[in-house]
């Protein structure tokens, strides 16, 4: 077991550890350029080139072969029919593309051989050392003859490549799911994983995915693309990064917000080597002045309302809730709550905004509305743990059991500490005995709920789509004060800004902290102002 705050990283496969990204680009060269050809001759199409910064980095690199010849033919108005994996390589379809691209990689594999960055290795190697999982999650069907040519797959613990993703059914760069399967793998979570990757595609997976830390690797200077698709740091060899740096980035406390006010925005690293994401060093009001137009995520306990002793107590007060409304009428508002939506919506009292109940699993708002189609199915499931926390937990004073529809909360604020123990030991046990949940600990709370890769960051996204909200074009603001809003912190880093709640200097993925609810309604009169 590892000693640290983080407990896996997970590689790229092409250009992170081996020397090969070169290889599968000039065969989707040859590929692409053979093709073209033979359209110019039959169809007198102008020919034009495929180049590999116009073509191969923004449709093709770090995506699955077929998605890769799909982007690209789209980017140039051709339309052929998809075709079937088994397609025979002169076969005009994207299977039949992209399986003819995969034999010349091949053959260009047993010419040249399989070369490693010395670097990569090195640190794969003290990871190990250090008892910290490493992982491989890569696009390319042809990983494992790749490790095994390289002689390096006794180093990588799990392999998730377009094979395993093809057998599990999981989605593509830019969707997390290799990465998120991989750290599963490693018995590890997003929160604490480390993604290392070459390609756009690749670091928005992460981004996307919630990961603790997002490296870009620029070996084809390609440093600012990756820093704009969500890379926390972007270095140009991993040399230049360090078990402890990973630890230390695990470890970042959020900038208290009102004190940062007026600082002037600073583009210092202090190490000139890493490039960390600029966004990191905005002032808050810089934020405020952005001419992008506001959207704003609001958790309500411990944000909204102050932290209460028990979950019904959590009132919002008449003056918050004007501000909120006015808010409203003026920015797209949504609140990400873990209480039940119906709940949390009679609490708010506020129509035409937008509300994500049960941490992201139930979602209504003017013109969208959602339940997550894994979750209704569990429902007995967790009706069965509340009646067995409630059978092992009743002789507990003060214990609360919030039941929720799609999870149930274990409240223990008002019990007393001699307890704890033991609550913990019956949440664990009850979750153990089914793998479809998992648990979640938030303050002075632990929570039971679907064991679904599916969290506030993902609400957030899915939100964004149903409302057509870019990142580019938006300000998206997070703000929330629990364990819980770490997921959404995590997501919308890099591309938004996180704002934690809290009177503690404890780390966070946050990039600002306020410090009670009623510094959140002074940030939003300070808005109205600016804006």
């Amino acid at each position: 077991m590892s000693n640290y705050t983080f407990d896996s990283v997970i590689f790229d496969l092409d250009g992170v550890i081996t020397k090969t990204a070169l290889v599968h680009a000039q065969s989707w060269k040859l590929a692409f350029d053979e093709y073209l050809h033979i359209r110019e001759s039959k169809n007198g199409e102008s020919f034009r080139e495929f180049t590999y910064e116009g073509d191969y980095l923004p449709y093709v690199d770090g995506k699955p072969r077929y998605e890769g010849v799909k982007s690209f033919l789209e980017s140039r108005g051709i339309n052929i029919p998809y075709g079937e994996p088994s397609d025979k390589d002169d076969v005009e379809t994207v299977c039949g593309l992209g399986n003819k691209k995969n034999i010349m990689f091949s053959k260009a594999l047993d010419l040249s051989g399989v070369e490693t960055y010395p670097s990569t290795i090195e640190l794969i190697k003290k990871l190990r050392e250090k008892g910290i999982g490493v992982g491989v999650a890569s696009s390319s069907k042809n990983c494992k003859v790749v490790l095994e040519s390289a002689g390096i797959q006794d180093l990588i613990e799990t392999r998730v490549d377009g094979l395993v993703s093809v057998e599990l059914g999981l989605k593509g760069k830019p969707e997390p799911d290799i990465f998120v399967t991989a750290a599963r793998n490693l018995n590890s979570i997003p929160e604490k994983s480390v993604v290392i990757e070459d390609a756009s595609a690749g670091v928005l997976a992460g981004r996307n995915g919630g990961f603790g830390l997002v490296v870009g690797v620029a070996r084809q200077n390609n440093s600012q693309e990756l820093l704009d698709n969500g890379a926390d740091i972007v270095v140009t060899d991993l040399a230049d990064l360090d078990i402890e740096y990973f630890e230390s980035w695990f470890n970042k406390k959020p900038k208290p917000l009102f004190e940062s006010w007026n600082s002037q925005d600073k583009n210092k690293n202090e190490n000139s080597r890493i490039t960390v994401n600029p966004l990191f060093y905005r002032s808050a009001k810089s934020i405020f002045f952005s001419q992008k137009k506001l959207v704003f995520f609001l958790d309500y306990d411990g944000t909204l309302t102050p932290i209460v002793d028990r979950p019904d107590y959590a009132i919002l007060d008449e003056e918050m809730r004007m501000t909120v409304r006015a808010l409203s009428e003026k920015y797209t508002v949504a609140i990400v709550s873990g209480r039940m939506r119906e709940d949390v919506q009679k609490l708010v009292g506020i129509q035409g905004l937008f509300y994500a109940g049960s941490h992201g699993f139930d979602i209504n708002g003017p013109g969208v509305s959602m339940v997550h189609p894994d979750v209704e199915a569990l429902i007995p499931i967790i009706n069965d743990v509340i009646v067995s926390l409630s059978e092992n937990l009743e002789n507990i004073p003060n214990i609360l059991i919030e039941e929720k529809k799609f999870s149930v909360a274990v409240h223990y604020r008002l019990v007393d500490e001699k307890y704890l123990e033991k609550i913990k030991e019956v949440v664990n046990k009850v979750v153990s005995q089914n793998k479809q949940l998992r648990v979640m600990k938030g303050k002075m709370v632990f929570e039971v709920l679907p064991d679904i890769d599916w969290d506030k960051g993902k609400a957030i996204q899915w939100i964004m789509k149903s409302l057509g909200i870019s990142w580019s074009e938006s300000l998206v603001i997070y703000i929330g004060d629990d364990v819980t809003d770490e997921y959404a912190f995590r997501t919308i880093r890099t591309r938004g800004t996180g704002i934690l709640v809290t009177e503690i200097d404890n780390p966070s993925a946050a990039d600002f902290k306020l410090n009670s609810p009623l510094e959140v309604k002074k940030l939003f009169n300070d808005v109205f102002r600016i804006k």
